[in-house]
């Protein structure tokens, strides 16, 4: 098959304490091998938190909201029509700063095992768990 078409209303959300992932392009969802793409929901005061992706480069692109965005130790704020470009291993987090739901398309690649996604998460270690706090 050369492509599938994805229907945001027609894919179920994936709820999570923080938000809401709706995967638009992924292996088990398309068949991609090369990208996986995500619908990402950031609930007001919630956050996906310092993480990276060992074997995959991301671009996130804010499509709605305010995005504290982490790149490293760096941050920036965020707002409609603003992104990152994340390198391979590169820890990052996003921060919901706004007063409403903040909307962000994840795209990834190449993927990664069966669901096109790898995530190892850093939150808990140093210097990663108090930087939100050295503000």
């Amino acid at each position: 098959m050369s492509g599938t078409f994805m229907m945001s209303r027609e894919t179920p959300a994936e709820e999570l304490a923080w938000g809401k992932l709706r995967w638009m392009s992924s292996p088990p969802a398309t068949g991609a091998r090369n990208l996986t793409v995500i619908e990402v929901s950031i609930s007001p005061g919630e956050g996906h938190d310092f993480h990276k992706h060992p074997d995959q480069e991301e671009v996130i692109y804010v499509m709605s909201g305010r995005v504290e965005q982490w790149l490293d130790q760096e941050k920036r704020i965020l707002g409609p029509g603003d992104s990152v470009f994340i390198g391979a291993d590169v820890v990052h987090a996003s921060f919901n700063v706004g007063d409403g739901q903040a909307q962000l398309l994840a795209i990834l690649g190449p993927c990664v095992g069966d669901a096109g996604y790898e995530l190892v998460d850093v939150a808990g270690e140093s210097p990663w768990k108090g930087l939100r706090a050295r503000r």
